[in-house]
């Protein structure tokens, strides 16, 4: 069985003010085209199809056109689950009714877990995919009647011995959306754009708690890596939607489930129309750049200010969403200075004190002749002025 994972789709997201519908359109356009070209088996969908709760009318038409071209238009079964970011109860409407175009959608945990395991064919037999939507500590805890699910793996935990003894005559694939560890022990998120799901370190899956399925698909984090094992694998997000992933290679993941339940990974590429990324120079060696539509963060390593920096960098990259000046020094700590020692200074010498703790360098005598003639200048309106 041929299957595509995906997830963290994030539809609606908006970085730095900037809406990135269009871009996402571009990068979806390309999955659906490799699903119609390779004709794989089933689709899943790892979690946050949405970037919150409550999407805005665009990423909800985004994602009906993309769904609608995969069941519909390319008969291929979807299989997904709600992420933290997603309404569990919103994306959940209607999926008994779209369950007749073979998509599956779970967006909350049942008590009877009734709706949370589809059944697919291929010609070696039956696979059962068993979708485990964000499981909220304190939702599983209700429904489980059990106070001692107290964080993110016990909740996990308590859903996957819901589904009891798996049937060994069968292959099963797991679709979960957490963030899950080789041990369950604290771990760097992978983006700067997901946002954490609990405060006390009580987020962290422990990934053995996958080692009875033969594929465990998962979203949350987003750059493509497998935890535990090389049977449990994140796919990452389809693209870059912070510049902390500016240096991720986004794709979606191709697993080929033989009749013994054994896997081959490949790992498909997708492309951004407008890439995200940081420019380092300064201003004078940025304005020499071709002109380019990505979104930049630009990081200027001029040693002086420079007046007006945004509209001068959009002039060669016109979507740049964050200009910022690097002092590569470190500024004095003023308080090692003592008042007495700065008030023996007259104008000048406070100056070229000032200039030379920023710079690291002195004055040069063009820099000098100006703050001479603005001191000047002062003082001969403070003359007019008595």
């Amino acid at each position: 069985m041929k299957i595509f994972h995906t997830a963290d789709w994030h539809l609606g997201k908006v970085l730095q003010g900037v809406s990135l519908i269009e871009e996402q359109r571009f990068v979806l356009n390309q999955f659906t085209d490799a699903v119609k070209e390779e004709k794989p088996d089933v689709v899943i969908i790892a979690g946050d199809l949405y970037d919150r709760s409550v999407p805005p009318a665009e990423a909800v038409s985004l994602l009906d056109e993309v769904l609608w071209k995969l069941t519909v238009d390319y008969k291929t079964p979807v299989l997904a689950i709600a992420g933290n970011h997603d309404s569990p109860a919103r994306l959940q409407f209607g999926s008994r009714l779209m369950q007749g175009t073979g998509l599956h959608i779970v967006g909350k945990p049942s008590e009877s877990g009734e709706g949370t395991i589809v059944q697919l064919e291929d010609k070696y037999g039956q696979v059962q995919f068993h979708l485990i939507p964000f499981t909220d500590p304190s939702v599983i805890r209700n429904l489980a009647q059990d106070d001692k699910v107290d964080s993110h793996h016990r909740a996990m935990e308590s859903v996957i011995h819901q589904f009891g003894e798996l049937d060994s005559s069968k292959r099963h694939v797991a679709i979960a959306h957490a963030f899950v560890t080789p041990l369950g022990e604290p771990e760097e998120n992978t983006s700067d754009s997901e946002r954490p799901l609990s405060i006390g370190g009580a987020e962290y899956v422990a990934s053995h708690l996958f080692n009875g399925f033969h594929y465990t698909a998962l979203g949350h984090l987003h750059q493509a890596h497998f935890t535990g094992t090389e049977r449990i694998r994140y796919s990452g997000s389809p693209m870059k939607y912070s510049i902390s992933e500016e240096n991720h290679h986004k794709g979606f993941l191709v697993i080929n489930l033989d009749e013994k339940g054994d896997i081959e990974i490949e790992k498909r590429q997708l492309t951004q129309n407008r890439d995200i990324r940081t420019v380092k120079a300064t201003m004078a060696d940025l304005l020499q750049d071709e002109l380019s539509e990505d979104y930049v963060f630009v990081k200027l390593l001029d040693e002086t200010p420079v007046l007006f920096p945004m509209e001068k960098v959009r002039s060669v990259y016109p979507n740049a969403l964050h200009v910022e000046r690097i002092v590569n020094r470190a500024l004095p700590d003023l308080a090692t200075t003592r008042v007495t020692d700065i008030e023996r200074l007259d104008d000048r010498e406070l100056f070229n004190s000032f200039y030379e703790e920023i710079t690291g360098a002195v004055p040069d005598q063009e820099t000098r002749t100006i703050v001479e003639e603005v001191l000047q200048e002062l003082l001969s309106k403070k003359g007019e002025s008595l």
